[in-house]
């Protein structure tokens, strides 16, 4: 499925397959978003500017945004939990990952 994210430090929404925790072009923590894809591109270009200015606003993004819990269930999350001795937060471990992956 399609689900909307919003990348900070791109200041981008975008439009991903599933739910996606780290930005596909600079590799920081993502924020999924409430909004569905279908309730997204019904949005005009006015209304999608105003909802990325919303993202910008920290208190504004707290409202916009939702947390997928079940990827706790998965398997890579558990194998990647497994080598987590410093216990990082999982998107920082999937950004070092992403990162070392691109720089081979």
């Amino acid at each position: 499925m399609m689900y909307m994210h919003y990348c900070k430090k791109c200041h981008r929404i975008m439009m991903l397959t599933g739910h996606k925790m780290i930005c596909p072009r600079c590799t920081d923590p993502l924020t999924e978003l409430r909004i569905s894809y279908l309730d997204y591109v019904d949005l005009g270009p006015g209304e999608r500017e105003a909802l990325l200015q919303k993202c910008a606003n920290e208190s504004e993004l707290s409202g916009l945004k939702t947390t997928y819990r079940m990827y706790k269930y998965s398997k890579w999350y558990r194998e990647l939990q497994a080598e987590n001795s410093d216990e990082l937060p999982i998107t920082v471990l999937l950004a070092e990952k992403a990162n070392k992956a691109h720089h081979k």
